[in-house]
């Protein structure tokens, strides 16, 4: 492998390997889990030679902070509130913000040479729009500026047992992505799938050509579990992604998702992840609850 640049697959195990590693670290003391080591998985950016988003926190905290998608899909969310997430996701230095496809001109100039890309989601929250709307959803969200794109797989076709149609459709989008430089994320809204159906459906991502499954959208009837992820991760092996998003909230919810595999963690509740993230460190933070799963609806991750 060359010394400057990594691949996506040996990035996403560096980022697997790193999060366990971080796990590991949980039992001595109140935040001994959050390892300096953790630090290598943002550094990528800088051997890329990439804009990398810098501030003072610790390295532990920064490094935490690149593996989240700080969030905002409320339908009803403004321009300033937009705004205001994207100066948050400089000044903690998120790996991206996520935003609905109209708001990503907004959100790529906020950001412009911070090192914090922008995510976009397409066919949401849904992922009942025809193959070609979501192809042209993806393909503008891009030339806006978005570098990573979170599609909602067709929920219906994969309940329907319509393997062939979801498979089309995943591929679709992973083809215009691919050609303008965007990672893709396949949202398979577990909430309303059975375990065969989320096997399949993770199966059928990886082979269409997609870097991530995504657990929610957060607007179904329940969001991340454990158990979902464990699975996922199970079913895709290590050479994808596997994001959790859905009712992320607490410091252990996030412990949560990543010991089951997480790679990646979408969520709103990002700032006071970190900040309790901090208190932990810092050792002002009770000792750590067992990890527990959030499934809370409707709040956009």
């Amino acid at each position: 492998m060359d010394t400057i640049t990594m691949s996506q697959s040996e990035l996403e195990n560096l980022v697997e390997t790193v999060a366990l590693e971080v796990l590991r670290q949980m039992e001595p003391a109140p935040g001994a889990w959050l390892s300096e080591e953790i630090e290598c998985a943002c550094s990528h950016a800088a051997r890329s030679g990439a804009p990398q988003c810098v501030n003072d926190q610790p390295a532990e905290v920064r490094a935490l902070a690149q593996l989240m998608d700080h969030t905002l899909l409320r339908p009803q969310a403004t321009r300033s509130q937009i705004e205001k997430l994207a100066d948050e996701a400089r000044e903690w230095c998120f790996g991206t913000i996520c935003v609905n496809s109209a708001w990503v001109p907004v959100a790529v100039d906020k950001l412009r040479g911070s090192g914090v890309k922008v995510a976009a989601v397409v066919g949401f929250p849904f992922g009942a729009s025809v193959t070609a709307v979501k192809r042209a959803e993806a393909q503008a969200v891009i030339l806006a500026g978005a570098k990573e794109v979170d599609m909602v797989m067709n929920v219906g076709a994969m309940k329907s047992g319509d393997v062939e149609t979801v498979e089309i459709d995943i591929r679709g989008v992973a083809e215009v992505c691919h050609e303008g430089g965007a990672l893709l994320k396949v949202i398979l809204e577990n909430a309303y799938l059975t375990d065969e159906e989320k096997i399949a459906a993770c199966r059928v991502a990886k082979r269409a050509g997609a870097d991530y499954v995504k657990t929610s959208t957060g607007f179904a009837p329940s969001g991340a579990t454990a158990v979902d992820v464990r699975l996922m991760r199970e079913t895709v092996g290590p050479e994808m992604g596997v994001k959790a998003a859905g009712g992320i909230r607490t410091l252990a919810d996030a412990v949560s998702m990543l010991d089951a595999g997480a790679t990646r963690l979408g969520t709103s509740a990002s700032i006071a992840i970190l900040e309790e993230a901090i208190a932990a460190l810092a050792g002002q933070a009770s000792p750590l609850p067992a990890p527990a799963t959030s499934t809370r609806a409707g709040q956009g991750y």
